[in-house]
C-alpha cells in the first residue's frame, strides 16, 4: 500500500509539472503568437486551449488522460534536450572553425550592429522578431505531437489485441502422457477492456489450441465488473473442452477493494464452480495420478499458507505446477520444489519503464515478464489477457499463454 501511495504522489506531482510545461511549449506555436500579439496574458490563455482536450478525455477516463498527457510532456522534454544539445554542438563547431582574424571581424561587426540598433525601441524589436517568425512552423512541436500519437496508438493496439505466446518445457518426471499442454490466462479484469461476451470470444480462441488444462492465475474480475459480465464469462469457461479441466486461483482484485460491485467474491466462486471450474485457495489437486496443480491464495491474504507448507506432503517425484498471482516469492517456491510456477499481476510492466521501476527499484516483483529458471524450478509471468485501468501497453503485449511440457 505504501508503494502505491508513493506512486500516486509521484504521478500527481508529474501531472501538475506536465501541465505547466506543456502550456509553455504550446506558446511556441506561431498561431498562438499571431492571435495574442504582444499581450502576454492572452498568449498564456490561448496556450491553455489545447489542454482542454485532456480535460474532456479525463471526464470519461481520468487515468488514461493523465497517462497521455505525461507521455506528451516526456517526449517534448526529450526532444527539447536533444535539440538543445544539437544546437550547442553546432555552435561549438562553428566557433572552432573561425580563425582569430574572422573572430575579431565578427566582434567588430557585432559591436557596430549594437550601436546601430541602440535607438531601436522595444516595440520595434518585438515587431522585427515577430516578422522573422511569421509563418514559421514549430517543427519540433509538430514532431513531438506526431511521435506521441504514434507511440500511444501502438500502445492502444497492443493492449486491445490478444496474442498467443508459446513456451516449451522438458522434465525428467513422468506426466502420464508424452506432452501436457497447459493454457494460462491472468488479469482479464472483465469489464475493463472487454465484457463477458468479449471474454467468451477469447476462450473460443484458446479452445483452438486444444489445451489439456486451463489455469487462471488471478484478477479474473475487477471492482467495476458487472454481475452480468461475470456470469457470461464463467459460462464461457464451462463450455471450454479440456482433458483435465479449468483451475482458478485468486488475485488481489478478485475480492474487490471497495465492495462497490453488484456481486460478492463468494458469488463469483459459486458461479465458477457451477461451470466446472475448480477454485484452489491454498489447495492442491492431483491429476492423472501424475502431476499436481497447487493454487495459492494471493499475497494480500495475510494468513495464506507458505509455498513449503503447500508442497510438504506431496510426492516430489510427480510434476508440481503452482499458481501464484503475484510473482514475488521465487526463492520460497524454488525451495518448495515446485517444478513450474505461473503468475500474472504485473501486466508485463504495462508501459515503459514501469516494469523496470517495479522490479529493480521498488522490488515489488521477482520478475515482470517471461520465463526464468532458478534451480529446478521454472517461473513464467504472463502480461495478461487485458488490463486494469491503463488502456495502453508498450514494451509488452496482451496475451494468453500455451505451455507444452514434454515428460519422460
Amino acid at each position: 500500500m505504501t508503494m502505491w501511495i508513493v506512486i500516486l504522489g509521484i504521478v500527481l506531482a508529474l501531472a501538475v509539472a506536465s501541465i505547466i510545461y506543456l502550456i509553455s511549449r504550446f506558446k511556441k506555436f506561431y498561431i498562438v503568437e499571431r492571435l495574442a500579439g504582444d499581450r502576454k496574458a492572452l498568449r498564456w490563455l490561448i496556450a491553455c486551449v489545447p489542454m482542454l482536450g485532456f480535460v474532456v478525455y479525463g471526464i470519461f477516463d481520468l487515468v488514461n488522460s493523465i497517462m497521455a498527457m505525461l507521455h506528451l510532456a516526456i517526449f517534448w522534454l526529450i526532444f527539447d534536450i536533444v535539440a538543445a544539445v544539437v544546437r550547442r554542438v553546432k555552435k561549438n563547431k562553428a566557433a572552432g572553425l573561425e580563425g582569430a582574424g574572422e573572430a575579431e571581424k565578427a566582434s567588430a561587426e557585432k559591436s557596430a550592429g549594437k550601436k546601430a540598433s541602440a535607438g531601436k525601441t522595444a516595440e520595434s524589436e518585438a515587431a522585427e522578431g515577430a516578422a522573422k517568425r511569421q509563418g514559421k512552423v514549430y517543427w519540433l512541436g509538430v514532431a513531438v505531437i506526431l511521435t506521441t500519437f504514434i507511440y500511444l496508438a501502438a500502445g492502444w493496439f497492443f493492449a486491445h489485441h490478444v496474442y498467443e505466446t508459446n513456451y516449451e518445457l522438458h522434465t525428467e518426471k513422468n506426466l502420464g502422457t508424452d506432452k501436457l499442454r497447459v493454457a494460462l490466462i491472468a488479469d482479464s479484469h472483465i469489464g475493463a477492456l472487454f465484457d463477458g461476451d468479449g471474454f467468451a470470444e477469447h476462450i473460443e480462441t484458446i479452445q483452438k489450441a486444444e489445451p489439456d488444462v486451463l489455469l487462471i492465475t488471478g484478477d479474473y474480475v475487477d471492482d467495476s465488473t458487472k454481475r452480468e459480465d461475470m456470469v457470461k464469462s464463467c459460462a464461457a469457461l464451462g463450455r471450454l473442452k479440456t482433458t483435465y479441466g479449468v483451475y482458478y486461483s485468486c488475485g488481489n482484485h478478485d475480492k474487490g477493494y471497495y465492495r462497490g460491485r453488484d456481486f460478492s467474491y463468494e458469488e463469483l466462486k459459486a458461479e465458477l464452480e457451477k461451470n466446472g471450474v475448480t477454485v484452489l485457495e491454498d489447495e492442491t489437486v492431483l491429476l492423472n495420478d501424475s502431476f499436481y496443480i497447487v493454487g495459492r491464495q494471493d499475497k494480500s491474504e495475510k494468513d495464506r499458507a507458505s509455498a513449503g507448507e503447500l508442497t510438504s506432503g506431496l510426492d516430489k517425484s510427480k510434476y508440481i505446477i503452482m499458481m501464484d498471482h503475484q510473482p514475488n516469492d521465487y526463492d520460497a517456491e524454488a525451495a518448495a520444489e515446485a517444478d513450474l510456477v505461473l503468475s500474472g499481476h504485473t501486466h508485463g510492466g504495462q508501459m515503459l519503464p514501469m516494469g523496470f521501476f517495479g522490479e529493480k527499484i521498488f522490488r515489488a516483483n521477482d520478475r515482470t515478464y517471461g520465463k526464468e529458471v532458478r534451480g529446478n524450478t521454472t517461473f513464467i509471468v504472463t502480461s495478461g489477457i487485458a488490463d486494469w485501468a491503463i488502456r495502453f501497453k508498450t514494451g509488452t503485449i496482451a496475451e494468453y499463454v500455451v505451455i507444452d511440457i514434454y515428460g519422460k
